[in-house]
């Protein structure tokens, strides 16, 4: 069978043996020959990070790839625990399809949680008028930070994805809406924009069943056929890197969250949420790191007093640490790694003004590990996580601890 190669500045892809996973559909505005993904799988810019992924058919012009991911679960709170689990958490499929030489598709449709949820996450078009200008339009990912555009379960040796990332940051979060990105090559740089309107996060950011201002509840499949306020959210971000030294990434994305107007009336004020981020990828030795910081502005009903936040933070870095590469017949460049994250989330920061306390409700965590990759998009997980759980009054802390395995792989 053979096997063709469609030249990069007409985005199409590179198709080649499941074992070495070159199959990639490549940012067809990068100079030289296709790359081949080997014990990385997030060497090109966090903006690239939707097409660097494998795809191991093609029909016509289009190419059809996707991973799934499995985990084992046992976890104990202050002495109680609901005993061992088995959960198929996400088995997503995505399309890629190069239909001229400067339009280009991607989607990707995902199915979680055992098919309990399944969620339309990418479905967008770019038009490429040159390197450094791609207009883009469709279901998109917000570029907030660097996870929610480069989150698949085989890029990370964790199981967890890191709260952050989830919490502060409601990733995965697929919006509807277009703009523009692009790539500029000053000296020893690649600088990567992306800017974006979309319809923005609903009402559930304060409307939901967890008793807190929560970014993630505002998420909605709703809000992907229209928004509910008709005022666009708006997002962007800016990247640094550099050869040898890794990404910085800094980020924003605002907008009015509620629905103010019903019937040509006014109903609410206009209440808005904004987040900023920064994130990094590096590697100091053979270790590579990888965080991401961000905060959020949120504005709440003052009838809510103290009990919602107005202002939210979190962290998390990760450093995983080749240890050894076993000769396996069969395997190309099979490496063992080990792993460890720190990370907090603060849902509530401030004071009570009543008593000048603090205001609790934030978790403390970390998690260590081992990972195997037999093949660049292939991870077998090992973690032991650890989570000190505060509530409101900042009473003495929950302890969350437990063990999980997990497997995720490309296909």
């Amino acid at each position: 069978m053979r096997f063709w190669h469609a030249v990069l500045s007409v985005a199409a892809l590179t198709l080649g043996s499941a074992a070495d996973l070159p199959l990639v559909a490549q940012e067809p505005d990068t100079a030289g020959p296709p790359r081949r993904i080997r014990a990385r799988v997030d060497s090109m810019p966090v903006q690239g990070g939707v097409y660097n992924r494998p795809f191991l058919a093609s029909i016509g012009r289009t190419a059809i790839g996707g991973y799934v991911e499995g985990n084992t679960n046992y976890f104990r709170e202050d002495g109680v625990s609901e005993g061992f689990s088995m959960e198929l958490r996400r088995f997503n499929v995505f399309l890629f399809s190069s239909i001229g030489s400067r339009i280009r598709f991607i989607s990707e449709l995902e199915f979680e949680d055992g098919a309990e949820e399944i969620a339309l996450e990418t479905a967008l078009v770019d038009f490429i008028v040159n390197p450094s200008f791609v207009v883009r339009a469709g279901v998109l990912l917000p570029p907030v930070g660097a996870f929610n555009v480069n989150h698949d379960s085989p890029r990370w040796d964790f199981i967890d994805r890191p709260l952050v990332s989830t919490e502060v940051i409601p990733a995965t979060l697929s919006e509807v809406g277009f703009g523009a990105h692009g790539r500029l090559f000053p000296r020893g740089f690649t600088v990567t924009y992306d800017a974006y309107l979309t319809n923005g996060l609903g009402d559930g950011v304060i409307l939901n069943d967890a008793g807190r201002t929560r970014l993630a509840s505002g998420k909605g499949t709703g809000l992907v056929a229209g928004d509910n306020n008709g005022r666009p959210t708006v997002s962007g971000r800016l990247g640094f890197q550099r050869r040898n030294l890794g990404e910085l990434g800094l980020s924003y994305y605002g907008g009015t969250y509620n629905t103010f107007s019903a019937d040509g009336l006014d109903v609410d004020s206009k209440r808005s949420v904004r987040l900023a981020a920064v994130d990094v990828n590096t590697e100091v030795q053979s270790v590579s790191l990888r965080g991401e910081l961000a905060l959020a502005w949120i504005d709440v009903p003052e009838d809510l007093g103290e009990l919602f936040g107005d202002r939210q933070w979190g962290f998390h870095l990760d450093a995983v640490v080749p240890l050894f590469r076993p000769r396996i017949r069969g395997l190309t460049d099979p490496v063992v790694s080990a792993i460890a994250r720190v990370e907090r989330v603060d849902f509530n920061r401030g004071r009570f003004t009543s008593t000048g306390d603090p205001i609790g409700d934030e978790i403390d965590g970390f998690t260590l590990g081992l990972s195997f990759r037999p093949a660049a998009g292939t991870v077998f997980k090992a973690n032991y996580r650890y989570q000190s759980i505060r509530d409101l009054q900042g009473n003495a802390p929950a302890k969350r601890a437990g063990f999980q395995f997990g497997l995720a792989t490309y296909f």
